[in-house]
């Protein structure tokens, strides 16, 4: 779970966030600023630190700013997160089991806080410029010491045309998660309900008020 919500917080965050001046912005600006929805399928990649692969799967993405996604796993098992703006359910079917979580106590102390706080990007991370990898403009971001708790070390985010193409996260052991985006469509109607979650009957419930 800790995994999972860190990507998806981060993804979120830099939707939501607000990028400042400087050489390594623009195309950031670009896609913070840009489409006030996105929905795209992905590849997700896990390897360690020797570049072993550790998991793949995959699935598709639905965003609508701020604060709102699903983020649905088909491959090679079923898995649905879902946020409403307000709480954060997380479904297991082969468990017949969702989790559900205040959003606004799980995202804090993640880079998901910045959509909350409406913070700029620059003071939870330093901005630098990747150059361009692939015909795609790349800006990579590093958690400033205190400011952000997270697992990863470094994000880089692909951009083409202010459009996200890829994101790689690099852990403090060396390994690295790549998630790659295709049919990727920006500014459509997306249905609301894709943004709400209505257990299945027969499903367990487990209300975690917490946050933990």
């Amino acid at each position: 779970m800790k995994k999972l919500s860190t990507l998806l917080f981060a993804v979120l965050a830099l939707c939501g966030a607000q990028a400042h001046a400087g050489p390594a912005d623009d195309a950031l600006r670009r896609f913070v600023d840009g489409a006030q929805t996105l929905s795209a399928r992905f590849e997700q990649t896990q390897k360690d630190e020797h570049g072993e692969v550790l998991a793949q799967r995959s699935g598709t993405f639905d965003l609508s700013r701020p604060g709102r996604f699903r983020w649905r796993y088909d491959q090679p098992y079923e898995q649905l997160m879902v946020c409403d703006g307000n709480k954060i359910w997380n479904y297991e079917p082969d468990l017949a089991q969702v989790t559900v979580r205040p959003a606004d106590q799980v995202l804090k102390g993640t880079p998901a806080a910045l959509l909350a706080q409406r913070s700029l990007l620059g003071d939870a991370f330093t901005v630098e410029s990747g150059g361009q990898k692939e015909g795609a403009d790349v800006v990579r971001l590093r958690p400033k010491g205190g400011e952000v708790n997270s697992d990863f070390q470094s994000i880089e985010l692909w951009l083409k045309n202010g459009v996200p193409q890829r994101m790689q996260f690099f852990d403090a052991l060396g390994g690295n998660t790549d998630i790659r985006f295709s049919d990727i469509k920006t500014g459509v109607k997306l249905d609301a309900a894709l943004f709400r979650f209505t257990p299945p009957k027969g499903t367990e419930v487990i209300d975690d008020g917490a946050g933990r």
